[in-house]
């Protein structure tokens, strides 16, 4: 997902989409991720000409190319990066000039529960041995950026960096994710729970276990018939609700969660037994996938003199 705060930031996206010709790359690529020379044949233009086209399609997020070198030397291959595009046209109603953000690297949970098929992996190796959950306690598992399982949970302390005296207004926690499935399968759902301060705030559908296409930040190693990317979700809890990619799905409401006195508090994901869909869970650090990003959680904050009795 590409999220636009305010319209103003979008204005290289507005520019980049403005054109027919970037709009059908954009639709072609949804389809199937394509190399150049295949892209500029069924667009009929150079290569030349198409290589200005997905510049500016790639400065503002939405397509990003990668090399292959299979075959006969190397294809630029081109594909499209986030599922969708948020654009908040009348922002918060409380501006998020005051900010406070963690990053948490995927394999850095306080503590957690899982069942096979699960494993965990660095950047260079596999920790331990697939489909024993053992090694989730084992001592690297702070160092790894993907992990996956099929039900259970990971929970993350997160500290509260806002300073004293201040009311916190909202929490968004972005990270990439899907589903769980023995080997790949894009159809695959999966009801991904999620705990806010031992608070159930709501559930994401994923639809799938993404491994048509291997993921731009996935290392060569990694095993071609395995989880390749996930999608960029973002939680949303405000005094409006709870919000995943800016769509409700819970009445769940900030005051509910009880951070303003916290120093620490908790973030937990679930796929639970009792789900309709138990399809696992893959979190996708910034060395996996198609996003150079780890868990990023973002603390919104006012003065508490600002905050209406």
């Amino acid at each position: 997902m590409l999220h636009i705060e305010k319209p103003g930031d979008g204005l290289a996206l507005f520019k980049a989409l403005g054109s027919d010709v970037r709009l059908e790359i954009v639709r072609l690529l949804v389809e199937q991720p394509m190399n150049m020379n295949e892209l500029a044949g069924k667009l009929h233009i150079t290569n030349g000409a198409l290589t200005t086209h997905i510049r500016k399609l790639e400065e503002c997020g939405v397509v990003a190319t990668s090399s292959d070198s299979a075959g006969h030397g190397n294809h630029k291959i081109c594909q499209v990066v986030p599922d969708k595009i948020l654009i908040d046209i009348k922002g918060s109603p409380h501006p998020m000039e005051n900010i406070c953000s963690v990053d948490l690297k995927v394999g850095r949970y306080s503590t957690c529960q899982v069942f096979p098929t699960c494993g965990l992996a660095t950047a260079e190796r596999l920790i331990g041995v697939v489909d024993d959950y053992r090694y989730f306690s084992h001592p690297d598992h702070f160092d790894a950026d993907i992990l996956w399982f099929t039900r259970g949970f990971v929970e993350y302390q997160i500290p509260n960096f806002a300073p004293a005296n201040r009311h916190i207004t909202q929490i968004t926690v972005s990270a990439e994710l899907s589903s769980e499935a023995p080997g790949v399968n894009s159809h695959w759902p999966s009801d991904i729970s999620f705990f806010i301060n031992d608070v159930f705030v709501g559930i994401w559908v994923s639809p799938g276990d993404f491994g048509d296409v291997r993921g731009i930040f996935t290392p060569d190693w990694w095993f071609p018939n395995w989880n390749q990317y996930g999608l960029l979700k973002m939680l949303t809890v405000n005094d409006q609700g709870t919000f995943m990619d800016g769509l409700q799905i819970s009445d769940v409401c900030i005051s509910d969660l009880n951070l303003d006195k916290a120093f620490m508090f908790n973030l937990r994901l679930a796929v639970e037994q009792k789900a309709e869909h138990v399809g696992g869970l893959t979190i996708f650090g910034k060395s996996f996938g198609n996003y150079a990003q780890d868990i990023q959680v973002t603390l919104g904050y006012v003065n508490e003199s600002s905050v209406e009795p």
